[in-house]
């Protein structure tokens, strides 16, 4: 097993590479050479520049070199066979510029997985598009599947910096109202917001016969609250300060933590949603993976 690309799902290490389009591919091959560890045992992915021969195809289109080294049918595969198209929407909003010592903030988490996310599914052939939003939506670009457009979303992810406040049950209705075909959702956002505002818009996709997937985002420390000593706590988006030694609210506020991340998980359940909770330090192949199987049960 190759552990330098191995390496290259873990946040930190990604955040040392010099630009978008380099971390998306070495993340995404990293992840593919670990596809065969476990948990991931027995899952292959196969790359829509071919596909395996069915009967009724054409022989004309059988790519002959690859049968010669695997000993299989493939079909050359072009753009006029892409058949899903994905959005990933990203919550740039203030809260998202967090980060505790030693890690990368989730908006830098997030432009990174939302990068590798656009380079595996261009790789099949899947039609990636990107919004961002804080109080509304700022940057939309609607889904394709050309390499050219790849590196215009990898431009933007690249460009990605937070300035406003959350308003992202309004803003996250505004997507679903741009969504003119359906397809699959991937929503990036620490979900900071009033939970029943959020919750509607993501039914609004649902509402619409969009899969959605939602990938929580969380710094460690705000799981855990594992502050020491006397902190001063300041509210990212109001500017409001709070004064505290943290043992005293610690076991109240890591109830209220897991109601707020249990209340979510339940209504996604209930919704049809799938829901993965990550924090900024999670390698990236929990989430690709996750990515990767609500893709094969789409086929």
């Amino acid at each position: 097993m190759n552990q330098t690309q191995l390496q290259y799902l873990q946040p930190t290490v990604v955040s040392k590479l010099a630009n978008m389009e380099l971390r998306a591919r070495l993340v995404v091959e990293g992840f593919i050479t670990g596809l065969h560890k476990s948990p991931y045992h027995g899952f292959s992915v196969e790359f829509a520049e071919h596909r395996q021969y069915m009967p009724g195809d054409e022989i004309r289109h059988i790519d002959w070199k690859i049968y010669g080294k695997t000993d299989r049918y493939y079909i050359k595969q072009y753009e006029e066979e892409t058949n899903l198209k994905s959005y990933v929407v990203i919550d740039s909003s203030k809260s998202m510029a967090y980060s505790s010592q030693g890690s990368i903030s989730k908006l830098t988490y997030a432009a990174y997985l939302a990068a590798s996310l656009s380079y595996m599914m261009i790789k099949q052939q899947d039609a990636v598009g990107l919004a961002v939003f804080d109080e509304s939506i700022h940057t939309y670009l609607p889904p394709h599947a050309t390499r050219g457009y790849l590196r215009q979303i990898l431009l933007s992810l690249e460009q990605l910096a937070t300035a406003n406040k959350t308003k992202a049950g309004r803003s996250l209705h505004q997507v679903a109202d741009r969504i003119k075909r359906r397809g699959l959702v991937i929503v990036l956002s620490d979900l900071l917001d009033e939970p029943a505002e959020i919750m509607a818009a993501l039914k609004h996709f649902r509402h619409k016969k969009n899969e959605v997937i939602v990938m929580h985002i969380l710094d460690p420390l705000e799981r855990s609250f594992a502050f020491e000593g006397d902190s001063q706590f300041r509210d990212m988006e109001t500017a409001e300060e709070l004064t505290t030694q943290p043992w005293q609210i610690r076991k109240a506020y890591r109830k209220t933590m897991s109601d707020f991340l249990e209340r979510y998980k339940r209504e996604c359940r209930e919704n049809y949603i799938d829901y993965v909770l990550l924090d900024t330090n999670t390698s990236y192949d929990v989430a690709l993976f996750e990515y990767l199987r609500k893709r094969s049960r789409l086929q």
